[in-house]
């Protein structure tokens, strides 16, 4: 199983990948730039860099949206992580949170207009095999929770200091 997708639990993936922006604003005001700046512990990316890091996935996840709609049978592009955050250093982070918010705004409109037969449409990712359209949304979804959960950590640490 994905293990993104696995996070959803019962929620809807779209409810969540709304949502998102909104909680990410909340945290980025709740972190501060000092916040920015804290990671759950060495080697871990920082606040800021998990901001650059969802700006750069959705990107990814922009382009894997409309490639997977565009083509049959569409085998998603994995990239390395690691490799794009190489850059992050000169990123800050409300421009990342605005990439972010803007993309994620396209991308939310464009899956609400699908039509429902979209959802079962298949893909294929190299190192998770076959998967449908539906799944790729809650992909999203679950890469959201995940490092909402990493920031509401960061943040909790950062306000109790």
């Amino acid at each position: 199983m994905n293990p993104y997708a696995a996070q959803l639990g019962q929620q809807d993936p779209l409810a969540v990948i709304e949502s998102t922006p909104g909680e990410l604003a909340k945290l980025v005001e709740v972190l501060g730039s000092g916040g920015l700046k804290k990671s759950l512990g060495p080697g871990k990316w920082n606040a800021r860099e998990i901001l650059c890091h969802l700006a750069d996935t959705e990107i990814a996840f922009a382009f894997r949206l409309r490639q997977a709609l565009a083509e049959t049978h569409h085998v998603i592009q994995p990239f390395d992580q690691d490799a794009w955050a190489r850059s992050y250093a000169s990123c800050e982070a409300r421009v990342a949170l605005e990439a972010f918010a803007g993309l994620r705004r396209w991308n939310v409109g464009l899956i609400r207009n699908l039509p429902s037969e979209t959802m079962s449409k298949t893909l294929t990712h190299p190192e998770r095999g076959a998967m449908t359209f539906r799944v790729l949304v809650e992909t999203m979804a679950g890469h959201d929770l995940n490092h909402l959960g990493q920031l509401k950590t960061i943040a909790a640490r950062a306000v109790s200091e």
